[in-house]
């Protein structure tokens, strides 16, 4: 009877490693959720890099900008990487999802570029233009054909911006609302399409080449559209993730960006304010350490001289 408890102990803990070791070789797995261009392929340049860390990177591609939160919110993927923070935000409030920021990686900037014309000069009445219909970006879209004298948007609208926001329109132009991967299809439809980096990317466009307008590298846009690592809340300090972003944010990820995108993506750097801010509160808690033990020195000083 010993022997068979023995037997059934050992053959228990035999199963309990066995079934250990396979946890442990997917807890060294991440998968990601992507957009096509250039998320996923900025992920596949990461993977050498996170094998020699001990991960395994895996990229499914999405065409659309619902299903990756989706997958990461339910559980199936452990992160994603295809949107910007107002979007992110945006999403949480209206799906009632948890999705949180775990790092920012890089910007794209929005474009106009040509459609049936191929100058903002040659702009006419009752032109159209297209753009993403999404709320983050249709906002953003508008506020760059404001910036470039095409229409003017009500002083409060901002980051909400809608077409319904419009004040005023000179030349009568007709907003073409299109869900964000059929923007570029509609460019020989349009006067002028307005487009994500990514999708400007797919549709054959160069910034530096094609824009005929874009917001610059270091415009507010930059800071508030970055492109960011999003996971489901309390996962974004798990290693594997860390790992992640580590890489991502690595020289030889930057230089890989900065050599293939042609400036329609832009490694995002934390701004030396945000910096400086940590270096002022660093010292500013240093020096209130330091008050703090000398006051206690002065204090423990008085009381021996009252003894």
């Amino acid at each position: 009877m010993k022997k068979l408890v023995a037997a059934a102990l050992t053959g228990a803990l035999v199963l309990s490693s066995f079934s250990f070791n396979v946890f442990a070789e997917e807890d060294t797995t991440i998968t990601v959720a992507a957009s096509a261009t250039p998320h996923a392929e900025i992920l596949e340049q990461a993977k050498p890099l996170l094998e020699e860390k001990g991960y395994e990177l895996e990229v499914t591609v999405f065409n659309d900008y619902v299903q990756p939160n989706e997958v990461v919110e339910s559980g199936d993927f452990d992160a994603n990487y295809f949107q910007h923070i107002p979007y992110l935000e945006s999403f949480n409030e209206e799906k009632g999802t948890h999705l949180v920021n775990a790092g920012g990686i890089h910007y794209e900037p929005f474009g106009i570029y040509p459609g049936t014309k191929s100058s903002l000069d040659d702009i006419a009445e009752g032109d159209s233009i297209a753009v993403p219909n999404d709320t983050t970006n249709e906002a953003r879209a508008l506020l760059l054909l404001q910036d470039n004298g095409i229409i003017t948007l009500k002083e409060d609208a901002g980051l909400s911006a809608t077409v319904n926001d419009i004040a005023e329109n000179p030349y009568n132009v007709e907003i073409v609302e299109l869900e964000a991967a059929q923007v570029a299809r509609v460019a020989n439809e349009t006067a002028y399409v307005v487009l994500n980096g990514n999708y400007a990317l797919e549709a054959g466009f160069s910034v530096a080449k094609d824009a005929l307008a874009y917001e610059k590298s270091d415009s507010e846009a930059a800071k508030t559209y970055v492109n960011v690592i999003a996971v489901k809340e309390g996962n974004e300090e798990s290693e594997p993730i860390k790992a992640l972003i580590e890489v991502l944010k690595s020289d030889e990820i930057k230089n890989y960006i900065n050599e293939t995108y042609d400036g329609a993506v832009i490694p995002f750097e934390e701004s030396e304010d945000a910096e400086d801010a940590a270096e002022t509160e660093e010292v500013t808690e240093e020096t209130a350490e330091e008050a703090e033990t000398e006051d206690a020195a002065a204090e423990e000083t008085a009381e021996e001289d009252a003894e």
